[in-house]
């Protein structure tokens, strides 16, 4: 009992935490609003045709990086077929709304039991993607700071507001959700870390993870694995860019603007809450309020668009694990 107890205590803590963080931060941004406007909007304001051209990007962005795993993973002799990369990957994303970046772990378990991939080496191929994806986070972010540059400037012009003002008026509640993201990240850190303690053999372990790490070297035709990873970025940029279709507010507004916003997105995610709940919303709505949005209508489009986003990831997990499951191996 005594060695069933902690462990409890810790599935406990990472279901929780999470869904506590997100939830606290959805409050304290939502907190007073006229939901009845919001609803409003949403019925009679919104048009849906362009969420809907937007749905395909979301399945297209996964779907590629379910065929770009296969690709890493052959060099070390991990042949995983392409459907059951992509159902792991569908399902991935799934399980991580329930605990955040479980669905790394998850899809190694699934390419095992299905073909019989080895986990520590699979895991190790999901770092080396997880630094890919990063890196062209980074890029993704460097240019939405050159293209955003002189919005800003006009902006603080216009306004007669300095990078000093704007500071002083993010009040302390702004710094105490940033300083609980920048925890939440390190508690995350710091369970993937000791994820590593369930192998029998420490040593094999992080051999085959090292192993995996170095699959990148490996790959057969590089300039695929570069066109497999444009087209999972390109996707989940046209993804979340045709959303701005749907409201007049933010129809107007420029690619760049866009791209912007969809950087500071791509960062807040790392925070371990469900879908990025919670700071997703939070950076989203701030860079829509420096690019000149109304508060209602920025708050009203972060909650539309995470939510049928949050909705399609669901449903992608549920066909992926439909799949799996009826899979016989063939």
């Amino acid at each position: 009992m005594r060695g069933v107890m902690p462990v409890r205590l810790t599935t406990i803590f990472k279901v929780v935490f999470p869904l506590l963080l997100g939830g606290v931060i959805l409050w304290w941004m939502y907190r007073g609003e006229d939901w009845t406007s919001i609803w409003h909007g949403v019925r009679y304001e919104m048009h849906w045709e362009w969420m809907l051209l937007s749905l395909p990007f979301g399945v297209t962005a996964q779907l590629f990086r379910g065929v770009r795993w296969v690709q890493t993973l052959e060099p070390i002799g991990q042949r995983v077929r392409k459907s059951t990369a992509i159902h792991a990957i569908y399902v991935s994303y799934a399980v991580s709304l329930i605990i955040p970046r479980i669905g790394e772990f998850t899809r190694c378990g699934i390419v095992k039991s299905k073909d019989g991939a080895s986990f520590s080496r699979s895991l190790g191929t999901v770092v080396t993607e997880r630094a890919i994806d990063s890196l062209v986070v980074a890029l993704i972010f460097g240019t939405a700071l050159l293209l955003g540059m002189g919005v800003w400037q006009t902006f603080f012009h216009q306004t007669g507001m300095s990078l000093e003002g704007v500071l002083q008026s993010f009040t302390s509640t702004g710094y105490l959700v940033v300083a609980a993201c920048a925890v939440a990240v390190g508690i995350l850190l710091h369970i993937l870390l000791r994820k590593l303690s369930f192998y029998d053999s420490v040593r094999t372990a992080i051999r085959d993870l090292w192993a995996g790490i170095l699959s990148l070297s490996q790959v057969r035709r590089p300039w695929l694995f570069v066109l497999y990873t444009l087209s999972i970025w390109g996707s989940y940029f046209l993804h979340f860019y045709l959303t701005f279709f749907c409201f007049d507010a933010t129809a107007s507004l420029s690619v760049g603007c866009a791209l912007v916003c969809f950087a500071v997105s791509s960062v807040a995610v790392i925070v371990p809450t469900p879908n990025g709940a919670g700071p997703w919303h939070f950076a989203v709505k701030t860079m829509l309020l420096l690019y000149g949005v109304a508060e209602p209508t920025a708050l009203m489009f972060v909650l539309i668009v995470h939510t049928v986003q949050t909705a399609l990831v669901a449903l992608m997990g549920l066909w992926g694990w439909t799949a799996l499951a009826m899979d016989n191996g063939q």
